[in-house]
């Protein structure tokens, strides 16, 4: 796993929409890929839907981005498929998903402050 301990996290962003995506779905725990791509489709009511590609991809520049790291151990239970690959945040990862949440969550105070959003939604 890549180690950044000084990095100025405003230069890794923006991120795109799938990567913030994965981060926050990761962001609950644990996860393999399917279970990403659940819960992406579900928290966004299908507005974005990964695909095993794309999704696969993006995992692949977040591991060798040090954003996130694939487990070694296997989940507790008997009923897992051995194929399957976990993954969780780094440090790293949760600080980039984090910063970028407060750039967009500044993005929508301007938006709410120039009336282009409602205040409460």
């Amino acid at each position: 796993m890549t180690r950044r301990t000084d990095i100025d996290l405003g230069t890794l962003l923006p991120l795109t929409p799938i990567v913030f995506e994965i981060l926050l779905a990761l962001g609950a725990g644990e996860q393999h890929g399917y279970a990403i791509m659940q819960d992406v489709a579900e928290r966004t009511g299908g507005r974005i839907e990964l695909h095993a590609g794309t999704l696969y991809r993006a995992l692949s520049r977040l591991l060798d981005g040090g954003f996130i790291e694939e487990l070694d151990e296997r989940p507790a239970g008997g009923n897992d498929d051995q194929r399957r690959r976990y993954y969780r945040l780094t440090t790293l990862g949760a600080a980039v998903a984090r910063a970028e949440a407060e750039r967009l969550e500044a993005q929508l105070s301007v938006a709410r402050a120039r009336r282009l959003l409602r205040r409460n939604p």
